[in-house]
């Protein structure tokens, strides 16, 4: 299983972005390329996305770039998941990925549909308790944060 870039990169922008907050620090698309490799034209599309969810503010201008809109504990992870990329299973996986005939095919007992939900479950419990602000620490915090919801 993987996570599509889209949250990777945004999860990264993020970190790069809120480990200056306190300072108040903006960063400018062109700076954020360069340090994370990637793209401006997908630095700009997923920054746009993070903006409108309510994540980041932008101000144009010679000291324009970009700012995180609240403090990095107020910034849940399952938030940020939700608008870089959604849900892997949610109630409709089984209408719209259920074959030719658009019902699955396994409505009884499905095992598959069971392993979607164990998975998705897994990654809530995680993620709707870790804040961009555990993300700022070490590896290390995080993964003691996280196996705690285990």
């Amino acid at each position: 299983m993987k996570f599509s870039s889209q949250e990777e990169y945004g999860l990264r922008f993020l970190i790069r972005i809120g480990k200056f907050y306190h300072v108040e620090k903006s960063f400018t698309i062109p700076e954020i390329s360069t340090a994370e490799g990637v793209s401006e034209h997908t630095v700009a599309k997923i920054l746009r996305q993070l903006r409108l969810g309510g994540f980041l503010e932008s101000v144009r201008g010679q000291q324009g770039g970009y700012t995180l809109t609240r403090s990095p504990d107020n910034i849940v992870i399952a938030d940020v998941f939700d608008i870089l990329g959604g849900r892997l299973f949610d109630d409709e996986f089984c209408g719209t990925h259920g074959g030719e005939n658009l019902i699955c095919n396994n409505t009884i007992d499905c095992s598959v549909r069971s392993l979607w939900k164990a998975i998705q479950d897994s990654i809530d419990k995680v993620s709707k308790n870790l804040t961009l602000k555990d993300l700022l620490s070490t590896e290390d915090n995080v993964y003691q944060k996280t196996s705690e919801f285990n």
